[in-house]
């Protein structure tokens, strides 16, 4: 059995028709830029997050660049995030001009420690950027109570995390901008890329807008220095169909982890903790497994993909030495991603498939556990 780590293709087969008549509209009509449909879904995205404004951009790290230039944020300044997620949220820190401090981790849900956080605060410190990884929100409450004591920015990286809650309320409404992504693996997707920031800051709304169209508030009139980081309006029409269906996909990704829990119980591997008081989206099911590597690819020979999200910490990164990090700086991130696999995960992915991996799973850990006591055995 062929079991695909995503299934874009499935997913697009059930909404066919609904997406084809809004691509065609938008074809016939010739509004690729800054169109209705791009009005309409900033609107919609904005009510969806319970936030008062949305601006749709070119993607989920341009989302965190223009919240963190609209908020002032440059030369000098330092903003704190968590050094396990995707280059992408350090990057964009480095590119709006600033510097990224890294804070580790919570073995238990991946996401930065708020109990560590106090300890990196210097007079360069601005922003907060907590990173709700695989989609659970991180500890908002206490990120919250730090960033008000020290008169810090809050902007959320929610670029995988869409619908995720914290205490009954939706992530990216809790600090003074939310960043998303729509890449087409997330779990709502674009079919290329595209993102977009909410807020309920009028000021803040309004800069950003200018800085996603070079600075322009109207034709040939540009207020500030910007850049062209527009959500394009094709993209906007697919996103609109995929939001209505966004939270029945996510219901079904949760199902899907139920069943897995269901099916792997007992097994030794450690489970994703969804944290009491927030709600988990799922956009990835990673498990923590000793033998991971040599797992992954007998899980390959078999015929299911699986992924690693993310194999090095930023702070080990090429791109990143200049910082001076070394091993062992950020120990639980270090462990953490020596032990991680991502399972397959998305809301079409059928029972039998995720029976298929347990069952697979079950086998293959058996079976190392058998030839590791041979080989001891052996030995004596």
């Amino acid at each position: 059995m062929k079991v695909s780590f995503l299934d874009l293709k499935s997913q697009y087969e059930n909404i066919e028709d609904e997406v084809n008549k809004k691509i065609s509209e938008v074809l016939e009509n010739a509004a690729f830029n800054l169109g209705e449909d791009l009005r309409k879904f900033e609107k919609e995205f904005a009510q969806f997050c319970n936030a008062k404004y949305s601006v749709g951009v070119s993607s989920g790290t341009d989302a965190i660049i223009i919240a963190l230039k609209a908020l002032g944020i440059g030369n000098d300044d330092e903003v704190i995030t968590a050094p396990n997620t995707f280059i992408a949220t350090a990057e964009a820190i480095s590119l709006a001009g600033a510097t990224p401090v890294f804070v580790d981790i919570n073995e238990d849900d991946f996401n930065i420690d708020s109990s560590k956080i106090e300890e990196k605060i210097t007079k360069k410190t601005k922003v907060i950027l907590p990173v709700h990884l695989y989609g659970q929100p991180s500890n908002l409450k206490e990120i919250i109570k730090i960033a008000k004591k020290y008169s810090l920015f809050v902007v959320e990286d929610a670029c995988q995390a869409h619908e995720a809650e914290f205490e009954g309320k939706k992530v990216g409404t809790f600090g003074e901008v939310g960043c998303f992504s729509f890449y087409p693996g997330k779990n709502l997707g674009a079919y290329g890329d595209g993102g977009a920031v909410v807020t309920d800051n009028e000021e803040l709304y309004k800069k950003m807008v200018l800085l996603r169209s070079h600075g322009e508030a109207e034709k040939n009139r540009h207020e500030i220095i910007g850049s062209t980081n527009r959500l394009d309006n094709l993209q906007a029409a697919v996103l609109r169909v995929k939001l209505r269906n966004l939270s029945k996909w996510n219901e079904k990704r949760r199902k899907n982890v139920e069943i897995y829990r269901r099916h792997l119980k007992g097994l030794e591997l450690i489970f994703p903790k969804e944290i009491k008081g927030r709600k988990h989206v799922y956009h990835l099911f990673v498990i923590r497994v000793k033998d991971r590597d040599k797992i992954k690819k007998k899980l390959f020979d078999r015929g299911i993909a699986t992924g690693i999200h993310y194999p090095l910490p930023i702070h080990l990164q090429n791109a990143y030495k200049f910082l001076g990090y070394e091993r062992g700086g950020f120990p639980v991130s270090e462990k953490v991603a020596d032990e991680i696999l991502s399972l397959p995960m998305f809301p079409e992915l059928s029972e039998d498939k995720i029976k298929y991996v347990c069952n697979s799973l079950k086998e293959i850990i058996g079976w190392l556990k058998y030839a590791k006591q041979e080989q001891y055995i052996s030995k004596l």
